[in-house]
């Protein structure tokens, strides 16, 4: 399953990137974020691997984030696995002008292998889209307020 999407933000490309690649700030616009630890590699770069820790539902939630190219400012991809699902990330940051920035996002959920998340991913899929938009939205207002 794949969703797709773009959203302009009112900053400067080199603005959005910085803030998006830092991820002192993810608490900042993904709800639930505690905190992600290196496991391998260099922060930031080609083959990188952290684990990453939110509270989702008053229980701890870790993702394992490997990051399969970073040509940044221009294009992020990050491969991240849950025991439960696995999705791919392709984001593209396009300077509209001087002060807008476009911003754009694929995810594919490219393995769900439990009973209800497929299930809903069949018969809802929004559900899947709904959080990926609500972030993106949220990333635009922090974005804009710096």
């Amino acid at each position: 399953m794949k969703i797709k999407g773009s959203i302009v933000i009112a900053k400067d490309r080199a603005t959005v990137v910085k803030l998006f690649a830092d991820p002192k700030y993810n608490k900042e616009y993904q709800d639930g974020f505690m905190s992600k630890e290196l496991i391998s590699g260099t922060q930031g770069q080609d083959g990188a691997v952290s684990k990453i820790f939110f509270e989702h539902n008053g229980r701890e939630m870790v993702l394992t984030e490997t990051i399969t190219s970073n040509q940044l400012p221009d294009t992020y991809e990050a491969f991240f696995h849950h025991e439960h699902m696995d999705n791919t990330m392709k984001c593209n940051f396009v300077s509209l002008d001087e002060n807008s920035t476009r911003y754009e996002y694929e995810y594919e959920y490219t393995r769900i292998n439990w009973v209800m998340p497929r299930l809903m991913a069949i018969l809802f899929p929004g559900m899947y889209r709904k959080p990926a938009e609500k972030w993106l939205n949220q990333f635009k207002l922090f974005v804009e307020k710096q």
